[in-house]
């Protein structure tokens, strides 16, 4: 075999892959109409959601100036001082500490009751599901603010039907009007996180059930290592819902603050948010609004984390 024989069939794998035709790219059909249909979608959600947090970026931003002592207010550029001033706020700080107090209690609670009742609700042996399930999503159904003010009442010495328990139990005190408050929260939504984990429980295949029937597990057992198992990312749905929620407390103690004197202006950080703009101190209140967001961002994102590391264990 001479060496041109050789170079000419060593090129012509070369020369076949250099000629190789290529796949044309597949063309997305009617652009046009995905188009039409996302569109009010994006300008409803740039209008009040992107918008609004960016305008309360750029108003944390800001700072108020006078001209000596009686001159005209202007707002001017501040950089990070609001930010500063947040970070230097007791009572705000305080108030965060609550909410968390509040949650690692409440969140928990609420979320076993939630489960406990999607389990009644998915079990073989409970009869007239359809009736315990719009039973027990009705309280979700009742504003917040109309629960607080009718749990309020209820809680009240003077004015609750069960005076022989008010009367000797103070559930507006200081020491108890938070635990209060997430009694409320709990009766409020412990029917939607409910119906969350119920709908996954209907999504679990039936084979799965029948085969472990076969082999002999009770019950209880399908329920522990096969129905809670499955179930783990709607109860991480919740919990990071659950969480959002409790960092955003305010109707409860807004209204909680007409029936007793322990709920002050800044028991809850949407609640000190809201006092601050009333003052009127916007740039103060969004850069609390700023902080708040980030906290809640971490702390979802760190549930949601820990527990994808949890399953994939």
């Amino acid at each position: 075999m001479t060496a041109e024989h050789t170079a000419s069939v060593t090129a012509a794998p070369r020369q076949g892959r250099a000629t190789m035709p290529k796949v044309p790219r597949r063309r997305i059909p009617h652009k046009k109409a995905i188009a039409t249909f996302v569109l009010p979608f994006g300008v409803l959600f740039t209008l009040f959601y992107l918008a609004p947090i960016g305008y309360a970026v750029y108003q944390s931003m800001l700072v108020i100036e006078r001209d000596g002592t009686f001159g005209q207010a202007k707002e001017v550029f501040g950089g990070l001082t609001q930010y500063v001033a947040v970070f230097n706020n007791g009572p705000f700080w305080t108030s965060i500490g609550r909410v968390l107090t509040f949650g690692i209690v409440q969140v928990p609670v609420m979320l076993g009751v939630a489960l406990l009742l999607a389990l009644l609700l998915d079990s073989p042996l409970v009869k007239g599901k359809k009736f315990f399930r719009l039973a027990f999503f009705v309280p979700y159904a009742v504003p917040g603010v109309i629960a607080a003010i009718m749990w309020g009442f209820l809680y009240s010495p003077n004015l609750s039907p069960f005076t022989a328990l008010t009367s000797n139990i103070n559930f507006l005190s200081a020491d108890l009007v938070l635990w209060a408050m997430a009694n409320v929260v709990t009766w409020v939504y412990v029917g939607y996180n409910m119906l969350i984990i119920y709908s996954a429980l209907l999504a679990i295949p039936t084979d799965i059930y029948e085969a472990a029937t076969l082999d002999g597990a009770g019950q209880m057992r399908i329920t522990w290592s096969i129905k809670i198992p499955l179930i783990i990312p709607a109860l991480t749905l919740t919990a990071i819902f659950s969480v959002i929620g409790t960092l955003q407390l305010l109707a409860e103690p807004q209204v909680f603050r007409t029936f007793s004197s322990a709920v002050t202006s800044t028991y809850t950080p949407n609640l000190a948010v809201y006092s601050t703009s009333a003052v009127p101190n916007f740039s103060l209140a969004a850069a609390m609004s700023v902080v708040l967001a980030l906290a809640t961002f971490a702390l979802s994102f760190t549930i949601l984390k820990f527990t994808q590391r949890k399953a994939d264990q």
